[in-house]
């Protein structure tokens, strides 16, 4: 239905990451990173409908809840003229944020640098092809915040990190514990 509307056929798979505080800044260089701006349209009984822009690029997201720590993704791109109704359609405040591609191992690590509300907030994630996928942790990974709805962007939006009464350092010492 979502690719018939745009008349482009969308991307359907299911998505399985995990996520994770940092304990410090990599060190290395990015391969590659983006300027992301995305806000959630409807949310409602665990799914999701969101607008992306990244980069030049307009990507409109449905997420619906899948067993365990996975969900459905259907993804389809959408031009800039569509994408900005959408953007005005969000209830919420928008997502902003910086995402840097790391390659360690044979995985791809997605660090988001989180700004305006939500300066001072870095989340890591990788994506897996199964729940129980071994994959590296990078040295600098700090606590794991998978499954913490509190960290999932979608609830960012609507409680963003300047609201939060906590500094990035004690947060990772306290999910640390």
């Amino acid at each position: 239905m979502i690719g018939r509307l745009f008349g482009k056929k969308p991307q359907v798979n299911v998505e399985i990451e995990r996520k994770f505080l940092l304990s410090s800044i990599p060190s290395e260089k990015p391969e590659r990173r983006y300027k992301i701006r995305q806000g959630y349209i409807a949310r409602e009984a665990g799914n999701v409908v969101r607008i992306r822009a990244q980069d030049d690029k307009y990507i409109l997201s449905v997420k619906t809840p899948a067993k365990g720590i996975g969900r459905f993704e259907i993804e389809t791109m959408v031009n800039g003229d569509e994408a900005e109704v959408l953007f005005k359609a969000c209830p919420q405040p928008l997502i902003e944020k910086i995402r840097e591609i790391y390659p360690v191992g044979n995985h791809i690590w997605e660090v988001d640098i989180f700004t305006g509300a939500n300066e001072g907030l870095i989340i890591a994630e990788v994506e897996l092809s199964s729940e129980k996928e071994k994959f590296d942790l990078p040295d600098w990974i700090g606590p794991e915040v998978t499954g913490f709805q509190k960290f999932y962007n979608a609830n960012i939006s609507m409680s963003p990190f300047n609201r939060w009464g906590v500094k990035y350092a004690d947060l990772v010492a306290r999910m640390s514990e």
